[in-house]
């Protein structure tokens, strides 16, 4: 497997090193991966990334990266983290709050060893405030639960996740942007940054819509199931032969909505004066326009009430299965998605990289690893002699991949 990555990308210029499993801080370094950054993935010495149990999902998070099988927490080992990071341009690493410092790997040690470094500090509840919460395990569910949106989602019976992984992959992108904003301040400044992302609080920014309402006038609404919380003709409604979103917002959107259900009658009266813009659910005739649109909708196909509404400007999008996406004619035309072989030589269908860079696009150059395939090219990329490489092995702080046979 090729070890040497080619040039290309808006990040081809930087390094990553990350020690992280699953999702939140592992997908942020394989969004940078297909970016261009060089990226170094730490796996443990045990069983590695508890990724490598998924069937598929690992082939898509994991490529674009190398695998060192490192115990950082014994002497050789961050004796090998330092040489990784040396000439990093951005460390990640994901634990309990404080779990690095408490094991001696502290920024200031990292910075003595590299100045410039971005240290990003991944997870569930951050660095300080109460120890029990700081040192309790988190997941995705459990930090969206603890910051009030899984309560905001569901219907009034059950609240429910955000689901696939939703506050995972919220993390992901705020990873990518806070690392890149800390590299951007160090090329002003020449001096390192740490970064404190607990994913809770990416969850409390991501859930401040309605947060708001609630601290400023202290007004709270019903789990809103498929529909929206206080509007009209926002969610998704069911057709003759499926579902479809619809979006309702705007004079002429609504005035035409109106007359299409029946209510047009409605339009230029008091409760529902000329130049309407929303059509709000505590609204003199909200539960009749409601009824009516169930009853517009039910009798027609999706496709044809998608076609129709678009035309007049209403955003309305048929509910895709995911045979429809990939069936579409649009994201073929766009490549969405990429075919690679894996380690295996099996061939893998993904997501290609997003979104698109027109003078230096993203890529693939490698399928993910197998567990510490990497890891004697690693260490000599880092400069360590071969007695080095041994001695890390012989210790058992550096494990040595299939493909790749200890000196």
């Amino acid at each position: 497997m090729e070890t040497v990555k080619p040039s290309f990308g808006v990040l081809d210029d930087v390094k990553v090193v990350y020690s992280a499993v699953e999702i939140a801080a592992p997908t942020a370094a394989a969004i940078m991966g297909e970016w261009g950054a060089d990226v170094t993935w730490i796996e443990n010495v045990w069983s590695g990334d508890s990724m490598r149990d998924t069937a598929w999902v690992k082939e898509m998070e994991r490529r674009n990266m190398r695998s060192i099988s490192l115990n950082a927490f014994t002497e050789e080992g961050k004796e090998a983290l330092a040489g990784l990071v040396k000439d990093a341009d951005i460390f990640i690493e994901s634990s309990k709050g404080g779990t690095y410092a408490r094991k001696g790997i502290t920024d200031e040690w990292l910075w003595s060893i590299n100045p410039r470094l971005v240290i990003v500090h991944v997870s569930g509840f951050g660095l300080t405030g109460v120890k029990e919460r700081v040192e309790s395990a988190a997941y995705d569910l459990t930090v969206a639960a603890y910051a009030g949106i899984v309560a905001q989602n569901g219907t009034p019976e059950q609240p429910m996740n955000i689901h696939p992984y939703g506050a995972d992959y919220f993390n992901a992108l705020m990873i990518v942007s806070s690392s890149l904003a800390a590299l951007h301040r160090v090329g002003v400044t020449g001096e390192g940054e740490s970064v404190e992302v607990a994913m809770y609080e990416t969850m409390l920014r991501v859930g401040s819509y309605y947060m708001m309402d609630y601290l400023n006038a202290g007004v709270t609404y019903d789990r809103p199931g498929g529909r929206h919380q206080n509007l009209c003709g926002i969610g998704l409604y069911e057709c003759a032969d499926g579902y479809i979103g619809l979006c309702l917002y705007g004079v002429p959107q609504n005035k035409y909505l109106l007359e299409q259900i029946g209510l047009g009658d409605l339009w230029g009266t008091e409760e529902y004066p000329e130049g309407t813009s929303a059509l709000w659910l505590d609204g003199p005739k909200a539960e009749l326009i409601e009824q009516k649109l169930e009853e517009y909708l039910a009798a027609r196909s999706k496709w044809d009430v998608e076609k129709d509404f678009v035309a007049h400007r209403i955003a309305a999008q048929v509910v895709n299965e995911i045979k429809d996406v990939l069936a579409d004619e649009h994201v073929a035309l766009r490549n969405n998605f990429i075919e690679w072989e894996n380690a295996e030589g099996k061939t893998v269908r993904g997501p290609n990289t997003f979104p698109t860079f027109a003078k230096n696009p993203g890529g693939f150059w490698r399928p993910m690893p197998n567990l510490g395939q990497d890891s004697r090219d690693v260490l000599e990329r880092a400069g360590f002699s071969d007695e080095d490489i041994r001695r890390f092995g012989e210790s058992g702080a550096v494990k040595f991949g299939e493909q790749v046979e200890q000196p």
